[in-house]
């Protein structure tokens, strides 16, 4: 007679804190996700399988969420960059307003706080297919305003960084804008 286990709680390996050794390896991925492992070994300190190892552990707890490939904007026909602020009524995620965050040119959309309700980061090909996409927006119920800022220049564009500052200068010592 078989036992039924699907009640049973697995002790779940319980994710553990980034090493040195972990950020580096992050950190040469984010640059270059192909990196075999044996030249991300011989780059930090560690031997190939060590450092499958402890990739392996990493996409296991989420710290490495997925591999994609970072596509050429111009190549895609989509030069124009343009963060989106909205101002709706009540609560901001309707479902006519996620809809909207599924057309391709929408990469990012965030909740803030400030003086808009959400913040969109868009990609389109020109203005007359940022304006279609504004449209789209106001087609959404609660929507009472945009604002949109287009990118002139991109100074740094990068995905998220393994590494952070360890100290940072005390508000009181901040510089005052001239």
């Amino acid at each position: 007679m078989t036992k039924n286990t699907n009640t049973v709680r697995q002790n779940a390996p319980q994710p553990r804190d980034l090493d040195a050794f972990d950020r580096k390896i992050l950190g040469i991925l984010v640059r270059d996700a192909n990196v075999s492992y044996a030249d991300l070994g011989e780059q930090i300190g560690l031997s190939a399988p060590a450092v499958h190892e402890r990739v392996k552990r990493m996409r296991r707890d989420g710290v490495i969420r997925q591999t994609a490939a970072l596509i050429d904007p111009i190549a895609v026909g989509k030069p124009l960059v343009a963060f989106v602020h909205v101002d709706v009524r009540g609560w901001c995620m309707t479902p006519e307003l996620l809809a909207v965050a599924a057309l391709p040119e929408v990469e990012e959309v965030h909740s803030v706080a400030g003086d808009t309700s959400l913040m969109l980061k868009v990609r389109t090909e020109n203005s007359s297919a940022l304006e279609g996409l504004l449209a789209r927006l106001y087609d959404a119920p609660g929507i009472i305003a945009t604002r949109s800022y287009i990118v002139l220049t991109t100074h740094v564009e990068r995905p998220v960084q393994p590494d952070t500052t360890q100290e940072w200068p005390p508000v009181s010592a901040a510089r005052p804008r001239a």
